[in-house]
């Protein structure tokens, strides 16, 4: 009887051997044979009806006006095989195996919303042209598509390759690409400046899984003006006159409510005993901010440097008209802004602010970025180090990790800059040893050093005034 029902069960065509072969249904068996799949009417519709050539390579002048009918404002082609694309072909080939051309494009912000003190208003603006610059990418992938090309665009933001934090969750870095493209060049900012529309853009780019007779070369010259407006209106002294970046300045305030500041505050939450202790830690102005963050997507906290830069052939004419007048409207209302700037305990940002902005109050908050590996350790530190607590310090540094993972490393501290090498380099004035599970759960601060070193998880050779000097300069 189980047999006979068994029987009315299986798929016609297939024996009973084949249905309940290893007890389970075969995928293989339930294919159709080659005469069924050429009998299937969209075989045969398509057998009969000529298939669209693929086009390849693909008419530069139909990818720019396709970028510029989807809502681009300028667009550049770069090959994949062009040096400035060797640090990231890999990881473009992982999102799409063959691609070989990339079309970089620029989508314009409103200036005068973006340079707006109200930081609603810019931040509206931002997150609107960010859209805008995603969906301008999925129409250019549609048309793609409909001649046969395969074809991906990337996030201009968000979503990220989360799982990957805090190593680079990105795969595709668009300010490097689109200066290869000739859509601008990096001002001291670090910021795109476009020929036309200045710094006030935002970027995409499309893989294509096909080849172009045709693309574009960098801009031979440099928009930027090296006005320092920039560097007059970061509040937190990121920007240096001398062209330093201070990345971790920056990103702990401006970010605060990205990745890194939401991660802290979590943990604030977690580590308050009541509502009480909570409001203590947090204002309620603070507490809605990051709810309106949750809700309507993650808002800079500055942004300055974008609004006031004056670079660009549609943006200097106020500039070059009255430049006191310029100043007026949108520097110092920036300058003169009272707000809350987050800062690293001991860092340069807070340094900074207290000296030149007394009007506005710091916040101390944890660090910005903290490493999960000694891998991210030795990529984070350049970016955390503060060179202000730096200064006069000359010392080699060589460390030896062990246990899970096996690493040797040499970090050099002079002229108030850090380099980060493999191995062991040159004479060390400092010698630590470490198990690298012990390490990065000090750095983390969830160990305590000086258990670890009673318990010779971390050993130590060389004058302590200079691993102490070493500590200063990452104070977070």
């Amino acid at each position: 009887m189980e047999d006979r029902f068994a029987d009315k069960l299986r798929p016609r065509g297939l024996g009973r051997q084949a249905a309940h072969r290893g007890g389970h249904t075969r995928y293989a068996d339930l294919r159709p044979n080659k005469v069924q799949m050429n009998d299937h009417p969209t075989v045969i519709k398509i057998r009969q009806t000529a298939r669209q050539q693929r086009i390849d390579p693909i008419d530069p002048s139909w990818l720019r006006e396709t970028a510029l009918a989807a809502g681009a404002d300028d667009c550049g082609i770069v090959s994949i095989g062009r040096p400035e694309v060797d640090d990231q072909r890999e990881a473009i080939l992982r999102i799409l195996p063959g691609t070989r051309t990339l079309l970089c494009y620029v989508c314009r912000m409103n200036r005068t919303p973006v340079a707006s003190h109200q930081r609603s208003v810019a931040n509206l603006e931002f997150h609107q042209t960010g859209h805008h610059v995603d969906d301008t990418g999925r129409k250019i992938v549609e048309a793609c598509e409909r001649i046969g090309i395969q074809a991906v665009n990337s996030p201009v933001g968000f979503p990220l390759e989360a799982s990957r934090y805090p190593e680079v969750p990105w795969d595709v870095s668009h300010k490097p690409l689109a200066v290869a493209a000739g859509l601008g060049q990096m001002g001291i900012h670090r910021n795109v400046i476009h020929p036309r529309f200045g710094n006030f853009i935002l970027l995409g780019t499309v893989l294509i899984a096909a080849g172009t007779s045709e693309e574009s070369k960098p801009v031979d010259y440099n928009p930027c003006l090296s006005c320092k407006l920039c560097v007059a209106a970061c509040p937190t002294g990121a920007i240096a006159p001398d062209g330093h970046f201070d990345f971790t300045s920056c990103y702990t305030h401006n970010y605060r409510e990205f990745l890194t500041g939401f991660n802290d505050w979590v943990e604030m939450v977690a580590d308050s005993k009541d509502r009480f202790d909570y409001r203590a830690k947090m204002t309620d102005a603070e507490t809605v901010s990051m709810w309106q963050s949750l809700s309507f997507g993650a808002n800079y906290k500055s942004a300055y440097c974008i609004a006031v830069c004056p670079a660009g052939e549609e943006v200097i004419p106020p500039f070059l008209d009255n430049r006191k007048e310029f100043l007026d409207r949108f520097v110092t209302p920036l300058q003169k802004k009272v707000e809350r700037i987050y800062a690293a305990p001991g860092g340069d940002a807070e340094e900074y602010v207290r000296r030149r902005y007394p009007h506005k109050t710091v916040k101390n908050v944890s660090p910005a970025l903290r490493p999960d590996s000694i891998t991210t350790f030795l990529f984070l530190s350049p970016k955390v180090f503060q060179r202000g607590q730096s200064k006069g310090l000359d010392a080699v540094y060589h460390f030896t990790f062990t246990g899970k993972e096996e690493r040797k490393a040499t970090m050099v501290i002079r002229n108030q800059t850090l380099t980060v090498e493999d191995g062991h380099t040159g004479k060390a004035d400092v010698h630590v040893t470490a198990d690298s599970e012990t390490w990065v759960g000090f750095v983390r601060k969830e160990k305590n050093l000086v258990w670890a070193l009673v318990r010779r998880a971390i050993k130590v050779s060389g004058p302590p005034k200079l691993l102490a000097a070493f500590g200063k300069c990452f104070p977070a």
